[in-house]
């Protein structure tokens, strides 16, 4: 790879994340945004750090008992890192999940269990020599649990095991697993 994309990549995530940041600081006046910060471990020796933006609209749909269902929008931006590389020991990654909820719907602690799924595009698919997810684009599936609290609900915390993969758009899909936790605060 030459120096000229190495610094186009590094121009873009810095592009990127300098929007998701002003994004960021442009929403804390609304009680729907909030950010997100995640730490997380995969199959090869890949460690995941990742700051989110998230979305409540309050949409909230189908009571059953004292629970709901709820809609959350995540939009974030990710860095790999690896030790087992020898290709790429840093890879970026940006993307967007809609998250469905379901929710306890009162109570000073709100346990809930959630899926998602949504896309992702990282700066190499290529991880090592014997290792490559095949493209650049991928899909990101994702199933967790955690807890809401505090005054209106604003803290979340949670665990979350994330699959990415390119859903065989090419060979090779290897797919890598993630298992993260994650806090959110909602301003």
């Amino acid at each position: 790879m030459n120096n000229e994309n190495l610094v186009s990549r590094g121009l873009t995530l810095n592009g990127t994340l300098a929007i998701l940041l002003l994004g960021a600081a442009i929403a804390c006046k609304a009680d729907q945004f909030g950010m997100q910060m995640a730490v997380g471990a995969g199959d090869h020796h890949i460690w995941k750090v990742d700051l989110g933006m998230v979305w409540d609209p309050n949409l909230t749909w189908w009571q059953i008992g004292d629970w709901h269902f709820a809609l959350i929008g995540e939009a974030h931006v990710a860095w790999w890192h690896t030790n087992e590389g020898n290709i790429h020991d840093n890879i970026g990654e940006i993307g967007v999940t809609p998250v469905i909820r379901f929710v306890k719907s009162s109570g000073s602690v709100r346990p809930f269990i959630e899926v998602g799924a949504g896309v992702r595009l990282l700066t190499s698919p290529r991880i090592s020599s014997d290792f490559t997810l095949g493209t650049a684009f991928q899909f990101a599936n994702m199933a967790g649990v955690g807890l809401q609290f505090g005054d209106h609900q604003r803290y979340v915390v949670g665990y979350r095991f994330q699959h990415v993969s390119n859903g065989g758009i090419k060979e090779p899909n290897p797919g890598i697993n993630f298992s993260q936790l994650y806090l959110q605060y909602i301003f």
